[in-house]
């Protein structure tokens, strides 16, 4: 590393949307130019709850890759009410799927399939603990009495706090942390809890979503919060901690869907993830920090080998361009018509 170069291990993505059909087809060579593997959500309409509709989605994915890539997918499922420890049971065995995920329902983007109450997955969970299985988890009750700003603080109190104290072997990911509450959670949870952080998190505040009006580009779900919580995340995610990895949460959506009277949630990062991070630890003075939050410490949580094959920042600052195609849509990127400091060489 230098002044205007950083070699980092290629990073892996542990937490992405790909959507499905000519939307994935449009986003997923922007992923697969900068990481070597993925966490692939699971929330499709209807939603990847069985090893047989993971093991098809990711045949799409696959076939999707240009000759040559080696990007891959590590499939996850999508944790309903109905989930049986027999499908756990499936998915530990087949060797492609790593990860089961738990939208509350109604929590966000295709969550309506959510889980309503987590006494109904007694046995699912039991089997995952059981199996090594981790449990991704959206961390936000959806409770509408409690202020948006602070479902995710009271989710930690109410649904976590209880459901490591059932289920203490349980591996847990916290994702999308948005809150200094969130990070204090992870940290003093025990080892088999981690944490994920979105670039968009790292690098914006709730001023962000009405600066210079409103900027339906800039919702998310977890949404964006004060500054004392953004810089609760970027100190934990450049302290070096294994507890802490990256995690875009990069969603797609159509631009008229989120220019709409009821916008959906979601920032898409993945044109330019890593080069963002890039950013957020520049900014820390933490740069020498990235290559463990980016590379080494969700392979080693997932107990998975860390990539071998390396990748190189150049500090150069290029435009983002105003959208990129979605299918027959586009979509509107982090930073439209704005400069980043960071390049990916090719």
């Amino acid at each position: 590393m230098d002044a205007m170069t950083i070699s980092l291990r290629r990073p892996d993505d542990w937490h992405l949307h790909l959507r499905d059909g000519e939307a994935m087809r449009s986003v997923l060579l922007h992923s697969a130019r900068r990481f070597a593997r993925a966490i692939v959500m699971p929330n499709l309409r209807p939603p990847v709850s069985t090893v047989a509709a993971a093991l098809a989605y990711r045949r799409r994915i696959v076939a999707a890759l240009p000759p040559g890539s080696n990007f891959k997918p590590l499939m996850t499922l999508y944790l309903t009410d109905n989930s049986s420890a027999d499908e756990m049971a499936r998915a530990a065995e087949c060797g492609c799927i790593h990860a089961v995920k738990l939208y509350p329902a109604g929590a966000t983007t295709n969550a309506d399939s959510g889980v309503t109450d987590l006494r109904h997955c007694t046995a699912a969970l039991e089997a995952m603990q059981s199996l090594g299985l981790p449990l991704l988890v959206h961390g936000e009750v959806t409770d509408p009495d409690i202020d948006v700003f602070d479902r995710e603080a009271v989710f930690i109190e109410r649904v976590l706090l209880p459901l490591l104290q059932r289920f203490p072997d349980l591996k847990v990911v916290l994702e999308h942390l948005t809150t200094r509450q969130g990070v204090e959670f992870v940290r003093s949870a025990g080892e088999r809890v981690a944490g994920t952080i979105t670039a968009h998190h790292l690098l914006l505040n709730r001023n962000a979503l009405f600066a210079g009006g409103l900027r339906p580009h800039h919702y998310c779900l977890p949404v964006l919060k004060r500054e004392i919580h953004r810089e609760a995340l970027l100190e934990a995610a450049t302290s070096g901690s294994p507890k802490f990895f990256l995690g875009t949460d990069s969603a797609p959506h159509p631009r008229s869907a989120k220019e709409s009277a009821c916008g959906c949630a979601g920032l898409y990062t993945a044109h330019a993830a890593i080069e963002l991070y890039a950013e957020a630890f520049e900014q820390a003075g933490a740069l020498e920090r990235l290559e463990g939050f980016a590379s080494h410490f969700g392979p080693d949580f997932y107990g998975l080998q860390r990539n071998k094959e390396r990748i190189t920042l150049r500090r150069e600052t290029w435009r983002v361009p105003e959208s990129y195609p979605l299918g027959k849509e586009s979509v509107v990127p982090m930073r439209a018509g704005e400069h980043i400091a960071w390049k990916l060489c090719d």
